[in-house]
């Protein structure tokens, strides 16, 4: 983007405060409004000088009725491109990061099962990370076509999902702009929980006309952020259950390899023990406390692993009642510290 000359760093920071004070305020901002931002530290008649300057320039113009000021098109354009260059930027470095941790965890945690297994001779599973906080760090609109945009919406823990939306009519690029603006500004940072009724009443109103578009994106966001993100789960050494003459005998043998092959069981085993409030540490099920009916004669020991940003995993180890609790746990902690360094020894994005 072309940086004006004429904006130096002082006017530039003016008027990105006048910005960010009428997009949260409807409110023309005067000088003294503009005077008790801290961050300014500069007197009215400063900041009087350098609002004459950025109307001459077109950025920002004077309302009839008023004595503040607002942003023009133009200065809505720039601090909107300032914007979306400086998160264009931060979400293709996380994106090359991401995919490349994700190639490497995706890896190591197959890696993981098959050494869990041979370690206790007992049967193993690794879920991949799932975003466990879903909140919402970022929006972008683009025009796909002359009836449908495409949503980029960047969850936390860096997750990038992608959502089409017809939505029947061509937006401009000033309109498209705007509305990224608005939803930028008023929904950064939310969970799903936090988005109210009357919060999106509240963005419809102000898209005017758009209102429609705003609903197609807060469904996709809601679907997005309700998606368990295509959690994987790895397993291995389900056929050392047959190792245990008191799993053997029993059809509960058969039915516990039909949980590892089907997977669905697993995954309400790794829903469950994210959900818990005590899943920093390991779990212990033994018996009828296991989530999971079918493992009802086994003991089930897993733990949760974390790699930043709310993104974590399950690591669980089936076995006997008998099992050799201290050697699994110890294993367990082992391999939770070497996820845990994975990620650790990458800067972050």
């Amino acid at each position: 983007m072309a940086m004006d000359e004429a904006l130096t760093e002082r006017k530039l920071t003016i008027l990105k405060a006048i910005i960010q004070n009428y997009l949260e305020t409807g409110e023309p901002v005067g000088s003294r409004t503009l005077s008790k931002y801290t961050d300014l530290k500069l007197s009215s008649a400063t900041i009087r000088n350098e609002m004459a300057d950025l109307e001459d320039l077109g950025y920002i113009f004077q309302p009839h009725t008023s004595a503040g000021r607002i942003p023009s098109d133009k200065g809505y354009r720039f601090y909107v491109d300032l914007l979306m260059e400086k998160k264009e930027q931060e979400i293709s470095e996380r994106e090359d990061a991401l995919l490349e941790k994700t190639d490497k965890v995706e890896k190591v945690l197959q890696q993981a099962a098959k050494v869990l297994a041979s370690n206790t001779n007992y049967a193993t599973m690794v879920s991949t990370p799932v975003n466990s906080r879903n909140t919402l760090k970022f929006i972008q609109l683009s025009q796909v076509d002359e009836e449908q945009i495409v949503a980029v919406i960047v969850l936390g823990g860096n997750v990038i999902k992608n959502k089409i939306i017809e939505v029947g009519e061509t937006l401009s690029n000033e309109n498209l702009l705007k509305l990224n603006m608005l939803l930028n500004t008023t929904l950064n940072g939310l969970s799903i929980d936090q988005i109210t009724l009357g919060l999106i009443a509240r963005l419809k109103e102000q898209a005017g006309i758009h209102s429609e578009v705003i609903g197609h994106v807060l469904d996709a966001v809601a679907e997005i952020i309700h998606v368990d993100n295509d959690m994987e789960i790895y397993t291995s050494g389900a056929t050392n259950i047959f190792k245990y003459p008191e799993l053997s005998d029993k059809q509960s043998a058969q039915e516990i390899i039909s949980a590892f092959e089907e997977k669905q069981q697993l995954a309400d085993l790794v829903t469950e023990t994210l959900a818990s409030e005590e899943n920093h540490g390991i779990q212990v099920y033994i018996g009828d406390e296991a989530p999971v009916k079918t493992m009802k004669d086994c003991s089930v020991v897993t733990a949760t692993y974390e790699l930043g940003e709310g993104m974590k995993g399950t690591i669980g180890i089936i076995g006997p009642k008998r099992m050799d609790y201290e050697h699994v746990m110890k294993t367990l902690k082992t391999l939770q510290s070497e996820l845990d360094a994975i990620y650790n020894k990458e800067p972050k994005g």
